[in-house]
């Protein structure tokens, strides 16, 4: 007789992603088997996200659309989301269980708790594919900063740090298991403090105690960029790609967002950033048609994420959030204006990731490669170039060096000819 299966799916941050994986982990190593598809599964948990009320409608669609496809499934809602909102959770057809941040550490008892079939005997182990390559690791929550348009704050109240060893032995451990790269994430992980260790000396501590191939931060914010961390980088295995928030591009609407630098403070950590690491991937986050942003405001914007040539842009319209301060500000922008300044954004995002990767036309760059679709595998580079090449081989999971030879869909295209 088969144990209970259990599918996750996870919405938003790499937080988030964090936070599933470990409790996937958990699960498996208690004798529950992972599956990747809700068909398949007895148990189907999503991991929320409530940052927009365009997350919120797809963490809906998702828990209805599970229900529809897998009726003898039980449905489980954990995360942001579910700590905003439980009755709107719970209210939806088919959903057992409901846990916000502060409860979803006890997943494991709650699931124990349903009429589900005894979980086979544990390996100790989790074994599904999802996690073999790029493994993320929780290192702090939480939030006090406030910004006037984010309600990550009323979700994630208690900030917190993880001890230096236990992050130091899950990745050691995560090594174990075969993972080639490890991304380092949290609420604000630039805010990390453990017994006197920031994250300039949590990151020295990983990389001197563990043999992780790869290492990569989630999210900076500028005003955390400085000479010692970006010493770390003359280790070649701290990958070469920066995530700093931005936001706008404008001073007077970064005023109004509460945000803690000005354009002048983010350009100086480019600066920074680019002689210490040449060949790094700046890439960032944007909102369109925040309260109050007048044409001249999102033209500043604009022209600053252009001059400044980010590898990467994700552009959202801004979402108005109940709680927080901005959803009561004049001047709310309406959608068709924020529709189109997105638009507008997302062209300039396509030139710019598109001049970035033009610069490595020609160049030979590891890959670690991850998935295969029609005889093309795909897989990133350090600095987060995606690359797409065709091979008959089993390239998973592995790190294999390619020619780069053409700009190709949303990256570029591989050649292993000549190498």
């Amino acid at each position: 007789m088969r144990g209970t299966r259990v599918a996750f799916d996870t919405l938003g941050c790499k937080l988030n992603q964090a936070e599933a994986e470990s409790l996937a982990r958990e699960l498996a190593a208690a004798g529950y088997e992972l599956v990747s598809s809700v068909d398949e599964a007895d148990v189907y948990i999503l991991n929320t996200c409530t940052v927009t009320h365009v997350a919120d409608r797809k963490c809906r669609n998702l828990l209805r659309q599970a229900g529809r496809r897998n009726s003898r499934a039980r449905l489980v809602a954990i995360g942001c989301y579910a700590t905003k909102s439980p009755q709107e959770l719970s209210g939806i057809k088919g959903v057992d269980l409901v846990l916000g941040n502060e409860q979803k550490a006890h997943l494991l008892k709650k699931i124990g708790e349903l009429d589900l079939a005894a979980p086979s005997p544990s390996t100790g182990q989790c074994h599904y594919d999802g996690y073999r390559s790029r493994s993320f690791i929780k290192i702090q929550d939480g939030c006090h900063n406030f910004c006037s348009y984010c309600i990550v704050p009323l979700v994630r109240r208690q900030v917190t740090s993880t001890p230096v060893a236990q992050v130091v032995a899950e990745v050691q451990g995560r090594v174990a298991d075969g993972v080639k790269e490890v991304v380092i994430t949290g609420t604000e992980i630039g805010a990390y403090r453990s017994d006197g260790v920031g994250l300039a000396g949590l990151l020295g501590c990983i990389l001197a105690e563990t043999a992780v191939l790869r290492l990569r931060l989630s999210s900076l914010q500028p005003q955390e960029i400085n000479v010692e961390l970006l010493q770390l980088w003359q280790d070649s295995r701290l990958c070469p790609h920066f995530h700093l928030c931005l936001q706008s591009g404008s001073d007077s609407v970064l005023g109004r967002m509460k945000r803690r630098y000005k354009t002048a403070d983010y350009q100086r950590a480019v600066v920074m950033i680019r002689k210490a690491v040449p060949d790094a991937a700046i890439t960032t986050d944007v909102i369109a048609g925040f309260p109050g942003e007048t044409e001249a405001e999102f033209a500043e914007s604009y022209e600053f994420c252009r001059q400044t040539g980010f590898a990467r842009i994700h552009v959202f319209p801004y979402s108005r959030r109940l709680g927080t301060e901005a959803a009561t500000m004049p001047g709310q922008v309406s959608e068709r204006v924020k529709k189109e300044r997105v638009q507008k954004l997302l062209v300039l995002a396509g030139e710019s990731s598109r001049r970035f990767h033009e610069r490595f036309l020609g160049r030979k760059m590891a890959v670690l490669w991850e998935q295969k679709s029609g005889g093309v595998w795909s897989g990133y580079t350090d600095n987060y170039i995606r690359v797409y090449a065709r091979s008959s081989k089993d390239l998973a999971n592995q790190l294999i060096p390619v020619k780069v030879e053409s700009i190709y869909r949303d990256g570029v295209w591989g050649d292993w000819s000549g190498l």
